[in-house]
């Protein structure tokens, strides 16, 4: 081959690899292009994702002040509860030193009742008896005996008034503190049992009465289910409450 042909040769191949480089670089160029078109479609979306990261951080970081904020507003009210609740034990325990104030005053008032309950028969319902008897059962009462008392056999009876008026004795039970059954019921027994102490109840027909300043609407029930009189002060007079639901004395 000449001289000439051997360089055309060479020529046309090194044209051919120029063409194949070429080529090879726009395949890759374009393969770049398409990857950076990938890269900024991802780059784009990791910038979106981002954002909303940050917006969330930021719903975040606001619902955390708001929490804070809730928080800090709970501990206050907390505080105040707190304060409140140390106020109240104070209260509580200055009513609680009132009530024990107050039970003892009680307790000395209802102390110094007792000592007067000998005066509340003298000074209340002796003075009285007698004009009260006479009013509702219209008999002149000859005789009032307080505390009525005997002795016999170790046993002690003791009537609070006894009132004698013809062939009737009115056997009177004062009370400071009347509200208690039991004490209705003591009087009933009382009754059955005073004829044989009393000797003045002998020969003449009991009407018993059952008097206080004061009674409940049940107590009067109950005397008047025992067929007893229940007298109260009203003013300055006795009266016999439950007087027209039972027999009159003939």
């Amino acid at each position: 081959m000449s001289t000439v042909a051997r360089k055309l040769s060479a020529l046309e191949k090194a044209m051919m690899e120029l063409a194949y480089e070429s080529r090879l670089t726009e395949i890759k160029l374009k393969q770049l292009a398409e990857g950076m078109e990938e890269f900024k479609a991802e780059m784009k979306a990791f910038k979106d994702e981002m954002k909303d990261f940050k917006d969330e951080m930021k719903a975040f970081k606001d619902e955390m002040k708001d929490f804070k904020d809730e928080m800090k507003a709970f501990k206050d009210e907390m505080k105040v509860f707190k304060d409140e609740m140390k106020d109240f034990k104070d209260e509580m325990k200055d009513f609680k030193d009132e009530m024990k104030d107050f039970k003892d005053e009680m307790n000395k008032k209802w102390g110094e009742l007792a000592r007067k309950m000998g005066t509340l028969i003298e000074d209340i319902f002796v003075p009285s008896i007698d004009l009260a008897i006479e009013k509702y059962f219209h008999v002149v009462v000859k005789d009032v005996m307080p505390r009525r008392k005997i002795r016999r056999d170790g046993r002690t009876f003791e009537v609070d008034i006894l009132a004698l008026a013809g062939d009737l004795a009115f056997v009177v039970e004062v009370k400071a503190s009347p509200n208690r059954v039991e004490y209705v019921y003591d009087f009933v027994e009382k009754l059955a049992e005073l004829p044989e102490f009393i000797p003045e109840i002998k020969g003449r027909r009991v009407v018993p009465i059952y008097a206080a300043l004061d009674m409940a609407g049940n107590t009067v029930d109950l005397l008047t289910k025992n067929g007893i009189y229940a007298m109260m002060v009203r003013g300055d007079i006795l009266e016999i409450v439950n007087f027209d639901m039972l027999r009159p004395v003939q």
